[in-house]
């Protein structure tokens, strides 16, 4: 049943009389800018101008204005409002957020395609091929054809409520279209992100006010869409496709494809590019078509996504831990330039390990300036023999530091000197070791980019979700001698905060609530945050299920932790060693 017109609007007494009219026009002109804003943001076929839309909408502004009782939570007026957040709230997902699994190569899609026929017992399947668009994975909830509710991705169960944010994206509609039959209650699956000239001019924007610019489209989405202030938000210019939904309504289509033909249909920018293919071999096609399209889109995308097509092969091909087993991305081989190498630094990681990164003439890469690249470990640089005067060749591979994939020789080069692998930590200053091809520094307790590092992902989404707590703040903490180990967080007064440049009462308030909230974060998540070399999410989870308590967990032999299924030599041997070490049972126990 499609909801009344005029239930949303904020006055509960019935409408007098004199009233009608001017519900009747407003209603109007809410229709008449939704469906410009459908055809401007999401169709990109405007039938106005700007001056005529802007008219338009200061006719709406004006009138509520002399009629405030009338606004309704879903009018184009309502996009941009609420004071600053001080912090995001946790949304708890209605359906997980599955990651995809990603293939690279045509052999291990068609040994994709072999499995799901084989578990499905048919001979053909039917698939959906869609672009896999760069940006952050949003959830959106509409109630009676209102959006009512949107939220990040966060772990896949809880993500974050960002929905102030997400009704700044034009592209967004706040109310479905009225007549085409969606759901009561459904839940949109999408992905917001930014197309390239917009990623351009807004960093040419934060340029000019001496602001600290994006490193590429997806982190400008991710940044903007987390920005605590919606009127900050509403400047940039995200976007949004949506791909899938979920609803407990019995009408929903029973393939892929048609679903998302009927998001199209309520109003919902859909992806540009799709289709459905009746054999893998057509989404090879699809591929390779998308591929040689990629440098000519305005957005970025880094592959296809490949779903079985019938919601009911869906179903019984199910999910493992992390992702659906009837859908993969089949990514494209990374972007490569060429460049020459400045000077050649090296960064030190939460383990202590050391990192040559080579710094490089700025070259752009799909759309993004590159000027650092990874050369992973010091072996890697000896191998490829890169130095200071180098030509290059450089790749980019979604969101990861760029990489050097080879040097190239040039005749008449000037080569600098081969490099020395440093003897001393670049940060501590203490000694250096190798083990395999990765150069340690051994200051592990006085090293002050480790324990940074450590502190990053201890509070990370992914492991103990702190609030408030930043790479700057966490530098902040360490710098000034606050926090020399984990646990030191838990000791932070508010005194001390508020001697910090940054925190006033409030924030510094709501830091130490979030400190105190994490001390009853789930087991997996503090096995995470430790930082064991080799436990992920998922061994975080299989210790957890295996042994119920952290203690249980200290006090396994790695031949106890070897018999656990999933766990193998290496990581039972990690898991023995850290528990054994004094100081991590120190940091624990306090």
């Amino acid at each position: 049943m499609q909801p009344d017109l005029f239930e949303n609007s904020s006055h509960s007494l019935p409408m007098p009389p004199s009233l009608r009219p001017v519900q009747k026009k407003l209603e109007s002109l809410r229709q008449t800018i939704r469906r410009h804003d459908e055809l401007y943001y999401v169709r990109s076929r405007p039938e106005i101008s700007d001056a005529e839309y802007d008219k338009l909408f200061r006719e709406l502004q004006e009138l509520e204005g002399q009629h405030p009782e009338l606004v309704t939570p879903d009018s184009p007026t309502q996009r941009v409002g609420g004071a600053p957040l001080d912090q995001f709230s946790k949304v708890t997902h209605e359906f997980p957020l599955l990651s995809l699994d990603s293939e690279m190569d045509e052999d291990s899609v068609l040994a994709f395609d072999q499995r799901v026929k084989r578990e499905l017992g048919r001979e053909q399947i039917g698939y959906s091929a869609e672009p896999k668009y760069d940006g952050l994975s949003v959830e959106l909830t509409y109630e009676k054809g209102i959006f009512v509710r949107g939220a990040t991705r966060g772990d896949g169960t809880i993500g974050e409520d960002v929905t102030h944010n997400l009704k700044t994206i034009r592209a967004l509609p706040l109310r479905l279209k009225n007549g085409t039959g969606y759901p009561f209650h459904v839940v949109v699956r999408g992905e917001v992100f930014m197309k390239l000239p917009d990623f351009h001019e807004l960093n040419r924007r934060l340029t000019e006010q001496g602001e600290e610019t994006f490193a590429n489209p997806r982190n400008a989405s991710s940044g903007t869409l987390r920005q605590l202030d919606p009127s900050i938000t509403a400047t940039r210019p995200l976007t949004l496709t949506c791909y899938d939904y979920m609803s407990p309504d019995p009408s929903r289509p029973k393939a892929h494809f048609e679903a998302v033909s009927a998001l199209e249909s309520w109003g919902l920018p859909i992806p540009q590019y799709r289709r459905h293919c009746p054999s893998i071999k057509e989404t090879l096609v699809f591929h390779r078509e998308m591929f040689d399209q990629r440098d000519a889109l305005p957005f970025e995308i880094d592959g296809i996504v490949i779903k079985v097509d019938s919601f009911q092969g869906q179903e019984s091909l199910g999910v493992k831990s992390r992702s659906p087993r009837w859908a993969i991305a089949y990514k494209f081989p990374p972007r490569k330039e060429l460049t020459t190498v400045q000077g050649i630094a090296v960064s030190v990681g939460r383990t202590g390990a050391l990192t040559p990164i080579a710094l490089l003439d700025p070259v752009e890469i799909g759309g993004v300036t590159v000027s650092r690249a990874s050369l992973h470990n010091v072996e890697e640089v000896a191998r490829k023999d890169v130095r200071v005067g180098d030509t290059v060749k450089v790749e980019r591979a979604g969101d990861v530091i760029p990489d050097v994939v080879e040097r190239l020789p040039v005749p008449g080069e000037t080569r600098g000197p081969q490099f020395t692998p440093p003897a001393t930590c670049p940060v501590c200053h203490s000694h250096t070791i190798q083990e395999g091809p990765i150069l340690y520094c051994t200051g592990q307790t006085v090293c002050s980019a480790q324990l940074k590092g450590s502190l990053e992902h201890y509070v990370s989404k992914g492991a103990m979700n702190i609030d408030g707590l930043g790479k700057k703040t966490i530098a902040q903490f360490v710098d000034e001698g606050l926090v020399k180990n984990l646990s030191d967080l838990y000791l932070l007064t508010k005194d001390q905060l508020m001697a910090l440049e940054g925190f006033a009462d409030k924030s510094a308030t709501q830091l130490l609530e979030e400190l105190e909230k994490s001390k009853d974060a789930p087991l997996p998540r503090f096995l995470i945050g430790l930082g064991i070399r080799h436990v992920g999410s998922h061994i975080a989870k299989v210790l957890a299920n295996h042994y119920g308590s952290l203690q249980a967990i200290q006090q396994a032999t790695k031949d106890e932790l070897q018999a656990i299924h999933e766990i193998g030599p290496e990581i039972a041997a990690s898991v023995e060693s850290f528990f054994q070490e004094g100081r991590n049972l120190a940091v624990i126990a306090r």
